[in-house]
């Protein structure tokens, strides 16, 4: 019998590591296993998810996959000018682990989403009514934006930054859908001057070229 030569667990990892580096995105999709049951509806009951999240419901009905939140009535009044209503598994228990959630947003005139993200989800949304400037950043700072109207679909990539705005006379709705069950949503401005314990701000005057005086003003625009 032929020796077979010893190959060390550091030679393994880097193989491992390089098919890993040479797959084309798709070919890892492919490897995706489907789910062990057709549905979990998250048993909300509990106080708090264990480390895995929640359990599931051990009996279920037609009304766990039925959700009429979205339509209740939105109040833009407020500094931002924007309101939602949330279907994620916290309002809505049957799309636990299935992926997805979906929001009805209002944006009232002048209203404005500031720039945030959604780390590692896909947002898709259409227009309902009004007009909205909807823009996207890559991450080599290139800008892509558009106007979109009632009928128009748009999408933003996974994870980049993003806003709306609405730029009509009238009230700006719009139906979307994050590639998450319960996305995070990362705020850049309340993010950087709103942090606990706060960024210093010999940081930040760093980052954005100015004074600590400009900072503190900055900061003092931000509520909780």
């Amino acid at each position: 019998m032929a020796n077979i030569p010893k190959i060390s667990f550091s030679r393994i990892l880097f193989l491992l590591t390089l098919c890993i580096t040479l797959f084309p995105n798709s070919a890892l999709s492919a490897l995706n296993l489907n789910p062990l049951q057709d549905f979990c509806v998250a048993d909300l009951s509990r106080a708090s998810p264990t480390n895995n999240g929640f359990p599931c419901k051990s009996q279920v009905s037609s009304e766990d996959f039925f959700y009429s939140g979205l339509n209740k009535p939105l109040n833009t009044s407020n500094p931002k000018g924007v309101a939602a209503n949330s279907a994620n598994f916290m309002t809505f228990p049957g799309l636990y682990t299935m992926g997805i959630s979906m929001y009805n947003v209002a944006l009232g005139v002048g209203g404005a989403n500031p720039p945030h993200s959604h780390p590692g989800a896909t947002e898709a949304g259409f227009v309902l009514e009004g007009s909205c400037l909807i823009g996207f950043l890559t991450t080599n700072y290139t800008l892509f934006s558009k106007v979109v109207r009632p009928g128009d679909m748009f999408v933003v990539p996974p994870g980049l930054i993003h806003y709306e705005m609405n730029v009509g006379k009238t009230q700006t709705r719009l139906l979307t859908v994050v590639t998450n069950d319960f996305p995070s949503e990362v705020v850049l401005p309340h993010t950087l001057f709103l942090a606990k314990p706060p960024i210093q701000n010999a940081v930040l005057m760093k980052a954005f070229k100015t004074d600590g005086k400009t900072i503190n003003m900055l900061k003092s625009k931000f509520t909780n």
